[in-house]
């Protein structure tokens, strides 16, 4: 299941994950951001236990700062986040099978 999370929460959950964590960094009004949506969905639900999936909002108020610390200038931009680091990220609309490569490669 996907969490919404906003900065603060982010930087808690990548800080003490033992699992790798997956944040979507999205907006409403970002039509493949909402096209990556049940793509998101699917795969934490498939790896549920396996890594955590998140997602946060970049126009609310209190996540502009994760957007700014992770150079996030286009969305939907998933970034992979292991140790408490960023490790990678996918730009773009994904389909499954694309975003789902690049999350196990991640894992």
């Amino acid at each position: 299941m996907v969490k919404y999370v906003n900065a603060k929460e982010l930087e808690e959950l990548i800080a003490t994950s033992e699992l790798p964590v997956f944040c979507d960094f999205w907006a409403n009004w970002c039509g493949p951001c909402r096209m990556l949506a049940p793509v998101f969905e699917d795969l934490s639900d498939a790896y549920d236990g396996k890594a955590v999936f998140v997602k946060i909002d970049i126009d609310e108020e209190d996540s502009e700062a994760a957007a700014i610390k992770y150079g996030i200038t286009s969305i939907p931009n998933v970034i992979a986040f292991k140790s408490g680091k960023p490790v990678a990220n996918s730009l773009g609309f994904k389909p499954q099978a694309v975003l789902e490569e690049f999350v196990k490669e991640n894992l």
